[in-house]
């Protein structure tokens, strides 16, 4: 089962990801891990991708391609698994049909009301990074990590006007990419017009994938 899970920044992606990848037993292909990864453990491709982020570049689909048509060929992908994160434009949907052939796209559909409150309350720990929500999932002690005692801050990208900018560059990237997979007749749009509780979305994923596999 070849999953991709696509979404907006703070829509919750690597959530029902993980939740997934352990019901379903698939690995969570994250794409920044993957960077993270290659990157640490000095590889070629982990070389090019250091370059363009100490550059402050974006890393061109060209590297991104390679990277995750590296990762997808490990053992572990054999019994299928879920990208996030990746594809996130039509181009890069299209070089990962070059590759592997796709079951399902689940996109959550998230109001942007959602996603602003969602990120303006996240709060980070500096030490460990753990996250936190002031609203939902708040700390022990306010300011507190209640992992590690580091104290807790607020991201540049979380303010309410960066989040807006972000979300207008998402939909610009990843609305061709969306059309492209319900051309395809490949995606399970999840609705999220208000806060809902995960396991009721989990509910509408599980239909999506049954569905599909059926």
């Amino acid at each position: 089962m070849n999953l991709i899970i696509i979404g907006p920044p703070g829509g919750g992606k690597g959530t029902y990801s993980e939740r997934i990848s352990e019901e379903y037993d698939i690995p969570h292909i994250a794409s920044g891990d993957i960077f993270r990864r290659e990157m640490n453990e000095e590889t070629e491709l982990g070389k090019k991708i250091q370059e363009y982020v100490e550059n402050g570049d974006l890393v061109p689909d060209e590297v991104v391609n390679k990277v995750m048509e590296k990762r997808l060929q490990e053992p572990d992908c054999e019994d299928g698994f879920i990208l996030d994160g990746y594809p996130r434009t039509k181009a890069q949907g299209k070089a990962l049909d070059e590759i592997i052939e796709l079951d399902l796209v689940i996109n959550l559909d998230v109001a942007e009301k959602v996603v602003v409150n969602r990120l303006s309350n996240r709060r980070v720990c500096k030490e460990c990074g753990a996250i936190y929500n002031t609203e939902f999932m708040p700390p022990e002690e306010e300011g507190v990590c209640d992992e590690c005692g580091g104290e807790l801050y607020q991201r540049e990208d979380d303010q309410p006007e960066v989040i807006r900018n972000r979300l207008e560059e998402y939909r610009e990237k990843t609305h061709p990419l969306l059309e492209y997979y319900k051309d395809k007749d490949l995606s399970a749009n999840i609705e999220i017009p208000e806060e809902r509780p995960i396991d009721e979305i989990m509910e509408e994923i599980h239909s999506a994938i049954n569905k599909r596999l059926s």
